[in-house]
């Protein structure tokens, strides 16, 4: 049993052993037949041959734009945010611009100006019910003093310093009830009283009926004296509003009229505070002290 099987061992070596030189002969032959044999069998295998290459072709063709598509992404990303770059650059050159233009302005007023005047900064705003107010970065440091006039742009009235700090100023606007000033129509010369209505036109009241008044027409500070020999507290001259409207009062004696404030009072960023207008009371001498003589 042991000696049949090592016989049928050795008959399956011996048959591959003729196999694999059969097949050998085969490749190397140049007969014609085993060459006809060969293309034959080439030009079966073609097809597959020619679908196995088209599908690598297509694998890497897939692959090959999985590549494009992340190359095309991340630039559409860089582009995005080189643009968001552009954009808030733009947003910073027109914020700056529109800082300048302002400055500019208030620097021709302050060329032009023939007071002294110290420029700052809006800090804060008080809008309410019940008041119109500011505050300003620059306080006594540089000079400013309670009852101070206050302008912007174009010289035009912003209000009046009511409180001063060393770095700090407090300014009602024109449009707080507080605030009263004596106005002048530019047109027809005519004089009234200015109060602030918290954000309405104010209201320019005592207008003498017999003078003509129209829509548009400009309205500045008067500048007169008040009662009792008091100065008034705003120089002469400073654009104050427009007038909206006109009305007269039931005794025909007096007209009033509503005032547009000329300055965007809710939009301040910079301001011209006037430091050197003796407004107000005028100031008095001493009077000599008894038993002295005064000096010629």
């Amino acid at each position: 049993m042991l000696l049949k099987s090592r016989s049928v061992r050795r008959q399956i070596v011996v048959y591959v052993l003729l196999l694999a030189f059969s097949m050998l002969m085969l490749a190397f032959s140049k007969s014609p037949p085993v060459t006809q044999l060969r293309q034959g069998v080439g030009y079966a295998m073609a097809p597959i041959q020619q679908t196995l290459h088209n599908t690598a072709q297509t694998i890497g063709s897939v692959f090959s734009s999985f590549g494009e598509i992340d190359r095309l992404r991340q630039q559409n990303e860089d582009l995005a945010r080189q643009l968001a770059e552009l954009q808030a650059q733009n947003q910073e050159l027109a914020s700056l611009k529109s800082q300048n233009d302002l400055l500019t302005a208030l620097l021709d007023v302050h060329s032009s100006f023939d007071y002294e005047t110290v420029a700052a900064e809006v800090i804060s705003k008080r809008i309410t019910d019940q008041e119109r107010s500011i505050s300003l970065d620059r306080g006594s440091a540089a000079g400013i003093e309670v009852d101070d006039p206050v302008i912007g742009p174009g010289g035009a009235l912003i209000g009046q310093v009511v409180e001063v700090g060393a770095n700090y100023a407090r300014v009602l606007l024109i449009t707080d009830t507080r605030i009263h000033v004596a106005g002048l129509v530019e047109s027809s010369r005519a004089v009234g009283l200015i109060s602030g209505h918290l954000g309405q036109p104010m209201e320019m009241e005592n207008i003498p009926a017999e003078v003509t008044i129209n829509p548009s027409e400009s309205v500045v500070t008067a500048g007169i004296e008040l009662a009792q020999g008091i100065r008034s507290p705003f120089p002469k001259g400073l654009l104050i509003g427009t007038i909206a409207s006109v009305s007269r009062s039931p005794d025909q004696l007096f007209q009033t009229a509503l005032v547009t404030p000329v300055a965007d009072l809710d939009r301040l960023e910079y301001v011209l505070v006037i430091t050197n207008y003796e407004g107000g009371l005028p100031s008095t001498s001493p009077s000599p002290s008894p038993g002295t003589s005064p000096t010629p």
